[in-house]
């Protein structure tokens, strides 16, 4: 291949998608990571191989993306972009979802990371992109567990790309607004659905995975030696 292997992680859907359309059109060949494998071939996106994983699950990963080096060659990007959004008040919502948070949000993140930095790390190149929130800058009502979550991939991301600067390692952040995807079909509470419904309404609609695709592939078609470290981008009249 004339490009380098990308691993893209929640890829059946959203960002994941359109990212998978955007770097596919680029000449990336890529590893595609969901639980939903299906949507993910339906895709029928040239040199593409698409696994059913759970994030959770770092011997799954490590095993898609031993099989995706062994056909493409060595992972040059990782795309994290596997993330849950449930929402609900701290004396409500059920102790179970913030686990499902930081079990997918921060350890699913972890164990991707886990697989393929040292072997970037030892090529002495490589970029991982970590997909955040707005929500991991600041708080929002009924978002205590999971904006949680998103600090600390913005923590974490950052903890990393000071340990790996020397190797020639990118870690970047990229933090969406409010974006229109299937994460808030998640949420339990049909008066918070309505409410988070009725805030997009009311900033004249949200921004598209296309336009997180677009900032991805910016960042990762910098040359090496350049660190996008933060992309934070939302609707431009989304408040907060």
């Amino acid at each position: 291949m004339s490009k380098s292997l990308v691993v893209i992680t929640g890829a059946s859907s959203g960002i994941g998608e359109a990212t998978a359309r955007k770097l596919a059109a680029e000449g990336y060949p890529l590893l595609l990571l969901a639980r939903r494998v299906e949507a993910m071939e339906a895709l029928n996106l040239p040199n593409t191989l698409c696994r059913k994983v759970d994030v959770t699950d770092v011997k799954a990963i490590a095993a898609a993306v031993a099989e995706a080096e062994q056909k493409f060659g060595p992972v040059d990007c990782l795309i994290n972009n596997a993330g849950m959004m449930l929402l609900g008040l701290a004396d409500e919502q059920d102790p179970a979802e913030w686990q499902t948070m930081f079990n997918v949000n921060v350890m699913g993140m972890l164990n991707g990371i886990h697989v393929v930095l040292a072997g970037m790390k030892a090529r002495k190149t490589g970029t991982v992109i970590n997909i955040s929130s707005i929500a991991g800058r600041k708080t929002f009502p009924n978002h205590a567990a999971y904006c949680g979550t998103k600090f600390a991939v913005h923590a974490i991301t950052e903890n990393i790309r000071e340990e790996v600067a020397d190797d020639n390692v990118r870690f970047i952040t990229i933090a969406p607004g409010a974006v229109e995807t299937e994460l808030l079909s998640h949420t339990s509470s049909d008066a918070i659905k309505a409410g988070y419904q009725e805030w997009k309404q009311g900033m004249g609609g949200v921004i598209a995975p296309q336009d997180i695709a677009n900032a991805i592939s910016y960042a990762y078609n910098q040359p090496q030696n350049l660190c996008v470290r933060e992309i934070v981008l939302a609707a431009t009249r989304q408040q907060p």
